[in-house]
């Protein structure tokens, strides 16, 4: 059997170096293993003598060939728009059900102005409502500190990117559309002969969720960290395949969610997502960083919490491929 991979699926963003991605993530998970007490597989991570790393990066797709183009809200349609309203009113109802927020009237004034199921009220389209809300949004002091939020543009950055990957359009000449296209990128990363770590962060959890739905080759772990996933509104009901159930191809998956990420909703995976085949769900595992901003996926990565499995898990993968495989020169065990 070959060396396994461990493959990073990253969220929300523009275009990025991959190779600057992989080095910065592999950096983060080396921390994580330090603080598990793995401090002997750390170099045959960064190395890849463990396995062959992988950064799957779409966030070129999103961008439109425009010099000014970001692939942000500019580029939103009007059923796009519509969606990131639904996103923004459910992250603001998700805000106001913090202990921190009880009776804020600025937040409780930005959430009248949005109807229940996010559509914009009164007349006008919904790309002029956004912005309105957006704007709004941005004047409630505790939301948007503790979201990173300085402008109507960075709220609107961070839900538009899901929308459109939601809205499932976009066709490029081959008739293939935005979504089809991402899920395309994790695909190509993948490789059925050998046994592969997944890790989506944000938006990348939901991309490498269905992206393994189609997927045939053995995942023995699947690790999804500040997803974003369970998010009823918009997210959960648009998901493919419905109802959304553990990918055949996942024998374990670990929801790793940071009780401070303002962005993981209070509904968890574990009581959503059916089991597969082989009863396999996710698990959810919960830690409290008190970070002021704890969605970032290098300081999930940094944790020994997230870094274990993923070592252990391919630290296994690595002897069972020498085992099977005499040429092969396997790296040490975890925590040998």
């Amino acid at each position: 059997m070959p060396k396994p991979k461990l493959v990073f699926v990253h969220g929300i963003g523009g275009p990025r170096d991959p190779r600057e991605e992989l080095v910065e993530w592999k950096r983060a998970l080396a921390g994580g293993a330090r603080a598990a007490k793995l401090a002997s597989d750390i170099s045959a991570l960064t190395t890849d003598w463990m396995a062959d790393c992988s950064f799957a990066h779409y966030g070129d797709l999103f961008v439109d060939g425009e010099p000014q183009s970001a692939g942000g809200a500019d580029d939103l349609d009007e059923e796009e728009a519509a969606i990131v309203l639904g996103l923004l009113a459910e992250f603001l109802e998700e805000e106001a059900a913090r202990p921190a927020n009880q009776g804020d009237r600025a937040l409780g004034r930005v959430r009248a102005q949005l109807s229940p199921d996010g559509q914009p009220q009164g007349a006008g389209g919904a790309g002029r409502h956004l912005w309105a809300m957006a704007t709004a949004v941005v004047a409630v002091p505790g939301v948007a500190q503790v979201a990173r939020w300085s402008s109507a543009r960075d709220v609107l950055g961070t839900w538009s990117q899901p929308a459109r990957y939601l809205r499932r359009k976009n066709k490029d000449a081959q008739d293939t559309t935005l979504d089809e296209r991402i899920r395309a990128r994790v695909l190509e990363c993948l490789d059925p002969a050998r046994p592969t770590v997944v890790v989506g962060h944000s938006l990348g959890s939901v991309v490498a969720f269905e992206a393994l739905a189609s997927y045939n080759g053995p995942v023995p772990l699947l690790v999804t960290i500040g997803s974003p996933i369970a998010t009823s509104g918009l997210v959960w009901p648009r998901l493919k395949p419905q109802p959304p159930a553990t990918p055949d191809c996942v024998d374990r998956w670990l929801d790793f969610w940071d009780g401070d990420d303002v962005v993981v909703p209070r509904r968890k995976l574990a009581d959503l997502v059916r089991p597969n085949e082989r009863g396999v769900r996710p698990t959810p595992l919960r830690f409290d960083s008190r970070m002021w901003w704890a969605h970032g996926a290098t300081t999930y990565l940094g944790r020994a919490e997230v870094a274990e499995p993923v070592m252990r898990t391919l630290s296994a993968a690595s002897v069972a491929s020498a085992d099977t495989d005499p040429s092969a020169e396997p790296a040490p065990s975890a925590g040998s």
